[in-house]
């Protein structure tokens, strides 16, 4: 048995049963991916695959009882050679982070600044996504860190860690009828065109529950992912906008107005998640406490462990 064997195993099924894919993945002959199925399946006793003729078309079940085992040990092999690595390169290496736009754009920057002032020598690749793009990226190690609202603690796989909580805005250009002194409410927000996140976005979820309770309908005229794009809406008068608050600079946004939602809508909990058991450098560590500075490495590694971190 050999990494090439298992890994040969994994990239079937996470490239569908395509060998062809699978050789350029793994950078070999669709045949020699075929010979190490092969030789793995006749020393564990068992076929991992269904065939039909010479194609692969899933898995069976002998296949997948094995295939947690494969991933396990490629996982552990990763943070055994990460392992390794922290102790010649303490400062220097690379950090994938994964992010949903809202984060990416207004709470990660000064953080990646001040932590590149630090380490240097470190790569960031920063990677945006829906909440379960985020998930898929930490799940088959393509990222490192992933920060999200929503989502995220739903992944038996992934530790996710509260960072900070959050809410909303109303936003509308400048002289708009909502800017009248009286109190907003979910009733007078009704009455208009609504621009907000897509479902499964930046809080959206709260944003749903709370016209649901109140037996409103809102008019929901367009969504999307990123703040922006919601705001440049609202600016060519389609309708009011409800985003995060962080996403909302008066300095920025001269031509739009803010208006407090805290009362309206549920309170938002962002959160970091990272692969249950991964090897963390010491820099990782490092930046999760410059985004989340009651997230110190006692704390996350407690959590590792299974302990419960209070949100």
């Amino acid at each position: 048995m050999n990494f090439q064997q298992l890994r040969s195993v994994r990239e079937a099924l996470r490239c569908g049963f395509n060998l062809t894919e699978v050789a350029g993945v793994l950078h070999t002959s669709q045949p020699g991916i075929s010979r190490q199925i092969r030789e793995l399946e006749e020393e564990l006793g068992v076929e991992i695959f269904v065939r039909s003729g010479k194609r692969l078309t899933g898995l069976t079940p002998p296949g997948e009882a094995v295939l947690p085992i494969v991933e396990r040990l490629l996982h552990d092999a990763e943070n055994l050679k990460r392992a390794g690595e922290e102790f010649s390169a303490q400062t220097r290496g690379r950090l994938s982070i994964a992010a949903t736009h809202t984060q990416a754009r207004y709470a990660l920057p000064q953080v990646v600044r001040d932590f590149r002032q630090l380490y240097p020598q470190v790569t960031l690749n920063l990677h945006q996504g829906s909440p379960s793009q985020v998930a898929q990226m930490l799940l088959s190690g393509e990222a490192d860190i992933g920060v999200a609202t929503e989502g995220l603690a739903q992944y038996e796989q992934l530790v996710a860690l509260p960072c900070y909580r959050w809410t909303h805005s109303v936003i509308v250009p400048p002289g708009h009828e909502l800017l009248d002194g009286e109190p907003l409410t979910l009733e007078r927000l009704a009455r208009h065109p609504v621009i907000t996140y897509n479902a499964g976005y930046t809080g959206r979820t709260h944003i749903d529950e709370a016209f649901a309770q109140a037996g409103l309908e809102p008019d929901v005229v367009l969504s999307a992912m990123d703040a922006d794009v919601i705001k440049t809406y609202v600016e060519l008068g389609m309708g009011v906008g409800i985003v995060a608050s962080i996403a909302f600079d008066p300095e920025r946004d001269r031509t739009l107005r803010a208006l407090d939602a805290r009362t309206l809508f549920e309170v938002n909990l962002t959160r970091l998640a990272i692969r249950r058991g991964a090897w963390l450098r010491g820099y990782v560590y490092a930046f999760i406490e410059a985004f989340a500075p009651t997230l110190t490495r006692p704390v996350v590694e407690s959590a590792m462990r299974g302990e419960t971190v209070e949100a």
